[in-house]
């Protein structure tokens, strides 16, 4: 891993270590990396993302345990969770959705419109998997609630008789100024709604979010810590005292020099 403030200069004489601007003392990397950014596979500051996901599901079985027939990943970062729910509870684990590899990622696309478009192409349901039968979803997060509700009601037309709603993290109830890119709470379904509140809103049976207890708990041999402003609002150093919607609002000429090169 490349330290903070640290820069790296190879060259034919070999790698090259410098410290370009001081690190913290206690350096916060983005807690959202091990939840949601960071491809299964990745190994950073030790923790293998792949083992941290997996553990993620067994906590959520632990915390939120349901009578069900199969349990399916929401497609990617769901996968692993769903995973390790399966094999803390003893429910089967079965594919329920197949992804079209050529869409993004829909929470960060910037309308409504573009989101629920990207969701409707996004996954395909095995009708199989779910038909009759008491489904365990198990997703990353709720954002904005747009491609939860979708995804549930994917399930519930391809047939499946329930749907428990299950969250690898805790509610997303804050802005997330240094990593993901939330400009304002206003946007966060969490923000101002009670889990039962979300639950209706996303059409579910029942919803249960990982806790900020366990989830702090996924890479405790990481050689950092993480920020969890987005699930806490308390941030490793203070966030900027405008919104981001208000940064990027602003007309070029209050946000730049209008002076051109």
């Amino acid at each position: 891993d490349v330290r903070p403030g640290e820069i790296l200069r190879i060259s034919a004489e070999g790698l090259v270590s410098e410290q370009g601007v001081p690190a913290a003392e206690e350096p916060a990397n983005c807690i959202f990396e091990q939840v949601y950014f960071a491809r299964p596979d990745s190994i950073i500051e030790g923790t293998c993302f792949h083992e941290a996901r997996l553990q993620a599901g067994r906590f959520l079985a632990q915390e939120h345990p349901v009578v069900a027939d199969v349990v399916s990943g929401a497609p990617d970062s769901g996968l692993d969770a769903a995973l390790g729910y399966s094999q803390e509870s003893g429910i089967p684990y079965g594919t329920g959705f197949i992804k079209n590899k050529y869409v993004g990622r829909t929470f960060i696309q910037g309308s409504q419109a573009q989101r629920e478009s990207s969701v409707r192409i996004k996954l395909n349901v095995i009708s199989s998997t779910v038909r009759g039968k008491r489904v365990v979803l198990v997703d990353d997060s709720i954002v904005r609630g747009t491609t939860s509700a979708r995804t549930i009601k994917l399930l519930r037309d391809a047939g499946a008789k329930e749907v428990h709603y299950r969250i690898s993290a805790p509610p997303f109830a804050h802005p997330g100024y240094f990593g993901t890119d939330i400009p304002d709470e206003k946007n966060l379904i969490a923000t101002g709604h009670t889990v039962e509140e979300i639950r209706q809103l996303v059409g579910a049976d029942s919803l249960g979010y990982l806790s900020v207890e366990h989830v702090q708990q996924l890479a405790i041999h990481s050689s950092c810590g993480f920020c969890t402003g987005c699930f806490t609002g308390k941030y490793p150093v203070a966030p900027p005292s405008e919104t981001m919607d208000i940064v990027y609002d602003k007309p070029l000429s209050q946000s730049h020099s209008k002076k051109r090169v």
